[in-house]
């Protein structure tokens, strides 16, 4: 069952929009604007991107850890250390300004999509995971780009 569930496409796609939204107003200044004003500042811009970058790094930390209580023995303990590795790197690596911290980030979702096919390899992920990770990574490093370029 290669097919990802309607359920679980649906809301991957809708966690896109704060990223999609964030390097539309970095680059529209007019969307940046009306963003300013009926949103605040937090929510446009690099701001948004890059504190819901850290936000989903640390939440698939704990759908990695979720896929670890699979697990049994020394590959479980080494899944629950891997698993905290996505959160951490939000952690330590979103400083520094905003194309330094975009740039963290699109090396932490690459890393998660090599953790995420590690746990589908095990089969600690469902079989449908790495089509849906993958089409979101995707999206995600190239709403990045704006802040990088």
């Amino acid at each position: 069952m290669n097919t990802i569930p309607r359920s679980a496409l649906i809301l991957g796609l809708a966690g896109l929009l704060p990223f999609l939204w964030g390097a539309v107003t970095v680059l529209r200044p007019e969307l940046a604007a009306w963003g300013q004003m009926n949103l605040g500042g937090r929510f446009i811009g690099p701001y948004v991107q890059l504190f819901y970058g850290a936000v989903i790094l640390s939440f698939m930390s704990g759908v990695l850890w979720g896929f670890a209580t699979k697990a049994t023995g020394q590959i479980a303990t080494a899944s629950y250390v891997l698993s905290v590795i996505p959160a951490l790197w939000a952690f330590f690596m979103t400083g520094g300004g905003p194309t330094t911290a975009a740039m963290n980030l699109i090396v932490g979702f690459l890393g998660l999509l090599l953790l995420d096919w590690h746990f589908w390899r095990l089969g600690l992920a469902p079989p449908w995971w790495m089509y849906l990770r993958g089409l979101l990574t995707a999206i995600v490093v190239i709403t990045f780009l704006p802040l990088v370029f």
